[in-house]
């Protein structure tokens, strides 16, 4: 699964023809189907994929939409073709993406009390707000892992010393962090592809977690239940994504916020604040 879909790291490289039609396989579309959807005849379509006709830059971009391609692998498509790529990917640190930054630190700050994280398309927590590191400092404190995964939400969740040996409901939790992977996976993400390989190799994980499938929450809502000693938080937490991204760095982010599941933790993060 894992080498199906590292695109672009992998395949980037290669022709056009042949990342056209990698990516109708992953979305299993028929060349007809596929020349339905982006309005272009079937005989043409079946001419880029023998590389017996090279496309446009208007064709690449309308066959990246029609396959709802992640920005990062239009890009890729359109650097097989032979052209610029059309979206920026330079980093959350971009100058031109000053204003968003500042649009970030608003929404973590006003969760205070409560933690909040910005998290890049590898899980990586590019920022926090002070809450997330009062509330789990102590367990952060704890991890006893490789410094480049201890800011890793997926590795920390995952790793047996990282935040994983404090999570009381672990199998619950981890199992459903582990489909969100396989979604991510899914659309078309390499690097999901390679974290789901990687946070898959730790002891302890179920074969079956290694195929999507759905699973049955025993609640409303997933609830991530930490103790460390007699410090005990229960949360629950939803995602942001930026609407209408062109930056490709953008659509990858994500925004996490974390709300108490119970009162005692909304007591002890207002307590912590103070």
């Amino acid at each position: 699964m894992g080498t199906q879909n590292s695109v672009s790291q992998d395949t980037a490289i290669g022709p056009f023809s042949s990342l056209l039609k990698h990516w109708r396989g992953v979305r299993r579309l028929t060349q007809v189907e596929l020349a339905g959807d982006a309005n272009v005849s079937a005989r043409h379509l079946c001419f880029l994929e023998t590389g017996r006709a090279q496309p446009s830059r208007e064709m690449v971009q309308l066959l990246g939409t029609a396959l709802d391609l992640p920005l990062e692998e239009r890009n890729a498509l359109h650097v097989a073709a032979g052209f610029v790529p059309p979206y920026g990917d330079s980093g959350l640190a971009a100058d031109n993406l000053q204003h968003v930054r500042q649009a970030l630190d608003f929404i973590l700050r006003q969760q205070e009390p409560y933690p909040g994280i910005v998290i890049d398309g590898r899980w990586d927590v590019r920022i926090r707000n002070e809450a997330s590191r009062r509330l789990l400092k102590p367990f952060h404190d704890a991890y006893d892992m490789e410094p480049e995964f201890a800011d890793n939400a997926m590795h920390t969740v995952f790793h047996p010393k990282g935040l994983r040996q404090f999570i009381v409901n672990w199998d619950e939790f981890a199992g459903q962090m582990i489909q969100i992977l396989h979604r991510e996976v899914a659309q078309g993400g390499g690097i999901a592809a390679q974290l789901l390989a990687e946070v898959m190799a730790y002891p302890g994980l179920p074969a079956e977690w290694r195929l999507p499938r759905h699973v049955a929450g025993s609640s409303p809502v997933m609830t991530m239940r930490l103790q460390k000693d007699d410090f005990r938080l229960a949360f629950f937490s939803t995602f942001t994504t930026f609407a209408m991204p062109t930056d490709a760095t953008l659509q990858k982010l994500k925004i996490e916020c974390f709300y108490p599941a119970d009162d005692a933790t909304a007591e002890k993060a207002r307590e912590l604040a103070l």
